[in-house]
């Protein structure tokens, strides 16, 4: 959902003086009253007269508690389907006044049953002991990455966007995150099936076993036989780019993804209204002729925009206290040139959602109205009507006319009227109102009315839940689109517009001269017709990329948690007259792309600096070569912690040819995409793993001032051992699921029995020596025979009541003298407590084995491969400008305790002032994003 606006309403997030914990409101001492609040939606009738009283009931009544199955299918109908045989029945069994308790139920317009909803009472919850087993199956599984917490309207917008095998997909205003893992989710939608079809064939062809599939695998095989992303040996082809403006958000966001693991995931920290064109590689041309700049174009974007959030007062009770409208009239520039720029980047046929957790239609169909306009009309623009998608939810039309409120609470309803009052008496409430926040004559739509009835509107009364806003636009064709406030050509709205000359104009002017093809005779002809202008360091309207590249705060002001009401302060600057500008929707010239994200500036970032950066002192002469930041330099511009580049090893790297050979990886798997996160370019901790598109994004912006934050997955990381001969590398949990199936059978283990595997998830550290091996069942023979180092663990479907239904993949280390399991505590107790229905104690042999002659070159071992999450490596210098080793849970955070926190106060175990879930990585939940 989209960020409320402003600073007004922010909750503490651990750095706050003295690190004093937030007041919390309680939901019942807010009066759930406020009189424009009311007044407004009912003068604009959003409801039909008969629902109202329900439509107010259900807004004063607390929000049901909704969660979400997360991964891919195939991993997420397991965990699912261990709810409704174990939990559901259990829960069915209590009797609370009389009748039967109401159980957690699936949402009925959710595919596939993987998104929740539970309404009972939290004075219930707290008093029967069946939810409290309920409560530790969340926890776990929550902890790992399986069940995420999302507010059931925030779950639709995904839903919408028909995402397809190898589609490319933006979601711009991303943080924290639950919307782009929805996104992730359908981009790799089908991969397990394609790869395992695709490596079944090979492996036939070679005489090699492969494993038997999960049910679940063969149901999407059938799928996949008719349509699917086969062109990489199954694997998705797509992309999805993750941004956000909030530096910190835009890490938390890689938090909130990473059990994802997904190669094809870039996150990026950018503002979107201004969101940098991304290049790709150039096509190759004939007889050495200069390539044509190619940009990146996208197929899916999601504009889940700051809003005002007055939809979310069922779970955040201050708007009832702090409603204005000022709220909204504030952020309308900022989404419509959200949405402005969302269309910009789509391909021709491509598709943008544009949401909000508002029912305020200047924050809907008003921003709607206005970017069709700037884009040239429903000739170039289109809503899609979606009113036969998701059949079984509930919805409302979207608005046709809408009266709009000013800051002062008076009711406009047209803008003529606001016109007239201005000369009559000049009437200060309405100063901030613009003509594009009322419903559009038939003049500014060339006579075409708009269908905004396609819109999507969802009330809290219709399915018992948030209120949200969502509309589905497709882009015709390529278009002009026209600037803030250039809303048809017959009227301008300053005389500073009028005055200046088109992009286009101009252009046009120096292709007529005789300048030839010389790129300085083009420039000198520009200075004569638009000389530079100097800033003086006093305009009040930077450019694009001056608001980009500047070092202060981004160009509109917006709070790192989602949806925090405007002050009115706020309000008013975000509704200043915006420039007016031509953009021309084709590519950007070459280096035009080029934004300040280092510091010091890149060459060529011929800004006023002196404005911008703090420390003009320190800026080195354009013609000296920028130095390579220190380690004690791991700031950079607000407060933002020093970024790695993004290098990628030569296929032919020694350390790659170790790799391949010691795991017998099949030379088809592609050797081309690994990199690593650090100056130099060499393998030093780890190894990451992207997809194809993502290392051409990579490569080909690399200095050019995109601020990507994240990319790629751990696929190896650096291991001391005691043996020669021994690969240091070891395959990380994170990227085996994409590795695993290319493994040679060299390094494999399979596992067929439950009781083995619960031996390995129970204990740490089993011994191998001696006869210790004996006690491994059907993998003890295998274990003992097998070289020290890394292995992969397949776990295999087989019948009978020790078998298991899905396979699994898990790292296994083989050491001198013991096995390990390598996973993370959190991960041993969620499937402890998944599979086998138990939440038993871990036993860690390591603990046991001091006294032993030489235990500290076993203890030094074992320490470091308990599991990937709970020890750092040492077979490397751990270096101290950190890429992407900066994760929220090797920075203090206790993602188990977290969970359990946060899920108490949802269940009403615990009450909300009792735990300060906002600890660690500035881990703020919106209202309906939690």
């Amino acid at each position: 959902m989209g960020r409320r606006g402003g600073k007004r309403f922010q909750r503490g997030r651990g750095g706050g003086k003295g690190g004093q914990r937030p007041e919390r409101a309680d939901y019942q001492e807010i009066p759930k009253h406020n009189e424009l609040y009311e007044k407004y939606y009912n003068d604009l009738e959003i409801v039909p007269p008969e629902e109202r009283s329900e439509f107010w009931a259900a807004l004063k009544r607390e929000l049901p508690n909704s969660f979400r199955f997360t991964g891919s299918k195939g991993h997420a109908i397991p965990v699912q389907q261990r709810l409704k045989d174990h939990y559901i029945p259990e829960i069915t069994s209590i009797h609370h006044e009389g009748r039967a308790v109401d159980p957690p139920a699936p949402l009925p317009w959710y595919p596939d049953e993987l998104g929740w909803q539970m309404t009972t009472p939290k004075a219930v919850v707290r008093r029967f002991g069946p939810f409290s087993s309920f409560q530790k199956f969340l926890v776990s599984e929550t902890s790992v990455g399986n069940i995420s917490r999302q507010e059931a309207v925030s779950m639709i917008p995904p839903l919408l966007m028909d995402v397809r095998p190898g589609m490319t997909v933006l979601d711009l205003c991303a943080a924290p995150g639950s919307k782009s893992a929805q996104l992730i989710e359908m981009v790799h939608g089908g991969e397990e099936a394609r790869t395992r079809k695709i490596l079944r064939e090979i492996k036939k062809e070679d005489g090699r076993e492969i494993s038997p599939d999960g049910n679940e695998i063969k149901l999407e095989m059938k799928a996949e036989e008719r349509s699917g992303d086969w062109s990489d040996d199954g694997r998705t082809t797509g992309l999805l780019i993750a941004n956000d403006v909030d530096y910190k958000r835009a890490h938390m966001l890689i938090h909130q993804m990473k059990r994802l693991n997904s190669p094809n995931l870039i996150v990026t920290n950018h503002d979107a209204t201004i969101y940098p064109s991304i290049k790709l590689p150039s096509d190759p041309t004939p007889d050495g002729a200069i390539a044509k700049g190619k940009y990146l174009k996208f197929d899916r974007i999601l504009a889940d925009v700051p809003c005002s959030g007055d939809g979310t007062c069922r779970k955040n009770v201050n708007v009832w206290r702090d409603w204005n409208p000022g709220n909204a009239i504030g952020l309308f520039p900022t989404q419509v040139r959200i949405l402005f720029r969302a269309i910009q980047m789509l391909k021709a046929g491509g598709r943008v959602v544009y949401s909000t957790c508002s029912m305020n239609p200047i924050e809907n169909e008003a921003v709607v109205a206005a970017a069709i306009a700037r884009c040239g009309g429903l000739d170039k623009v289109e809503l899609v009507d979606c009113s036969n998608s998701l059949p079984e939810l509930r919805r409302s039309h979207g608005l046709t006319s809408w009266k709009v409120m000013d800051k002062q609470g008076k009711i406009w309803t047209s803008w003529k009227d606001v016109e007239d009052a201005r000369t009559a008496n000049g009437d200060a409430g309405a100063s901030k109102l613009v003509e594009e926040m009322f419903p559009q004559s038939d003049e500014a739509t060339a006579g075409r009315k708009l269908p905004l009835e396609r819109c999507m509107r969802v009330y809290g009364h219709q399915q018992d839940t948030g209120s949200f806003f969502i509309t589905v636009l497709q882009k015709r064709t390529e278009l002009r689109a026209r600037g803030d406030g250039e809303v048809n050509s017959t009227k301008q709205q300053t005389s500073k517009s009028e005055s200046k000359s088109s992009i286009m104009a101009v252009v046009a002017e120096i292709e007529a001269r005789p300048n030839g093809s010389n790129a300085i005779e083009h420039i000198n002809a520009l200075d004569d017709i638009a000389p530079p202008q100097m800033s003086d360091g006093d305009d009040d309207n930077p450019s694009a990329t001056a608001r980009q590249n500047k070092e202060n705060a981004p160009s509109y002001a917006v709070s790192r948690e989602k949806r925090e009401l405007d002050d009115i302060a706020d309000a008013e600057m975000a509704t200043k007259r915006p420039r007016f500008r031509e953009e021309d929707d084709g590519p950007a010239p070459s280096g035009a792309e080029d934004r300040q994200v280092h510091y010091p500036p890149p060459p060529g970032a011929e800004l006023d600096l002196t404005r911008h950066i703090s420390r003009p002192e320190a800026i080195p002469k354009i013609s000296e070569p920028i130095p390579t930041p220190l380690a004690s330099q791991t700031k950079r511009r607000n407060n933002q912690t020093f970024e790695e580049p993004f290098k990628y090893l030569d296929p032919n790297h020694a350390d790659l040819d170790t790799i391949f050979a010691f795991y017998h990886i099949s030379p088809r798997f592609p050797r081309d995409r690994f990199m690593v996160r650090n100056a130099s370019g060499n393998p030093v901790k780890t190894i990451y793993y992207t997809s194809d598109l993502g290392r051409s994004i990579l490569t080909e912006n690399e200095g050019k001032g995109i601020k990507f934050v994240h990319c790629g997955v751990k696929m190896f990381v650096k291991q001391a051992v005691q043996r020669e001969g021994t690969c240091e590398w070891r395959i990380q949990t994170d990227g085996l699921p994409i590795l695993e199936a290319w493994v040679g059978e060299e390094r494999v283990v399979r596992l067929r029995s439950r009781r083995t595997l619960k031996h390995l998830l129970v204990e740490m550290f089993p011994k191998v020596g001696g006869t210790g091996w004996q006690e491994l069942g059907e993998i003890g023979e295998r274990v003992r025979d097998m070289d020290m180092g890394c292995c992969v663990l397949r776990v295999e479907p087989s019948e009978g009541e020790d078998g298991f239904s899905e396979r699994m993949v898990f790292p296994l280390w083989r050491s001198l003298s013991s096995l390990n399991l390598m996973l993370p505590k959190e991960d041993r107790k969620a499937m402890l407590l998944r599979l086998y229905n138990e939440d038993i104690p871990l036993m860690d042999h390591s603990k046991d084995r001091h006294i032993v002659h030489d235990s500290s070159r076993i203890n030094q071992e074992e320490s470091l491969i308990i599991g990937d999450d709970e020890a750092p490596s040492n077979g490397g210098a751990d270096i101290s400008i950190k890429g992407e080793e900066i994760e929220a849970d090797e920075n203090g955070l206790d993602v188990e305790g977290q969970a359990a926190e946060e899920l108490d106060v949802a269940l009403g175990i615990k009450d909300e002032e009792d735990v300060d879930i906002e600890s660690g990585l500035d881990m703020v939940k919106g209202p309906a994003d939690v």
